[in-house]
């Protein structure tokens, strides 16, 4: 239902939507079904998913938090994206969230359905060296100016054994008052469209405006208040 008043909301079919992917926490108070600790928000909890694009919901999924923070993404992005091209089969599509969505099955069901991907990458030692001059740099930059200094790197990774193939990766050098901050994302989206700089700043970045629209569902529409004891 949310899908459809979302298609019937435009009055042409835009040239390119982002549908954002998260997880929060839905906090339990009693002995409720499914219910297990979780380590990240110290608490008895659900783990719903959301999706949104822009502003509009497209899908909440209760899940229990003992599984993987990504779990059902596919499932849930793969029903969105088939709603969304039976109206707009011409608009790009691209799914973005933190490195708690780079699952390699998200990644190669975008690849295989010409969908685009932006998805935070959790650092490693190998990533690490992958942007070591570039940390240096950063670090002498801010030793100048005691401001926060960033350098980006462009380059191809592949894991050892879980992917099926090099991807483009965008690095973060990052160097603040309490020390280097690296970070990095994985995408699909090309170099010639958006350079590193930009893909991380204005592009990964505009994520965070989605944590704005959970908030809304939880203080506004009471979204975190979950106290029936079966699930249905």
């Amino acid at each position: 239902m949310g899908r459809d008043v979302f298609l019937e909301m435009h009055s042409e079919a835009p040239a390119r939507i982002i549908l954002d992917v998260d997880a929060t926490d839905d906090p339990l108070h009693g002995n409720q079904e499914g219910k297990f600790f979780h380590g990240y928000y110290k608490a008895y909890c659900y783990l719903p998913l959301y999706i949104f694009c822009g502003d509009h919901l497209l899908c909440a999924r209760l899940r229990q938090s003992n599984n993987d923070g990504a779990a059902g993404t596919v499932e849930e992005v793969e029903r969105i994206v088939e709603r969304i091209r039976t109206c707009w089969p011409d608009t790009r599509i691209i799914v973005r969230g933190d490195s708690g969505f780079y699952r390699e099955d998200l990644m190669v069901w975008c690849e295989d359905h010409y969908v685009d991907f932006l998805l935070g990458l959790a650092r490693n030692r190998r990533l690490e060296l992958e942007v070591s001059e570039e940390l240096a740099l950063a670090k002498a930059l801010y030793q100048c100016s005691e401001k926060a200094s960033r350098v980006f790197r462009d380059f191809c990774y592949k894991p050892l054994k879980t992917w099926r193939w090099h991807r483009r990766v965008v690095g973060k050098a990052e160097h603040l008052g309490k020390g280097a901050n690296p970070r990095f994302v994985v995408t699909s989206l090309k170099a010639g469209e958006h350079d590193a700089r930009e893909l991380y700043e204005k592009m990964y970045c505009a994520r965070g405006e989605m944590e704005n629209r959970i908030k809304e569902q939880q203080l506004m529409l009471f979204a975190d208040r979950t106290s029936t004891q079966d699930v249905q």
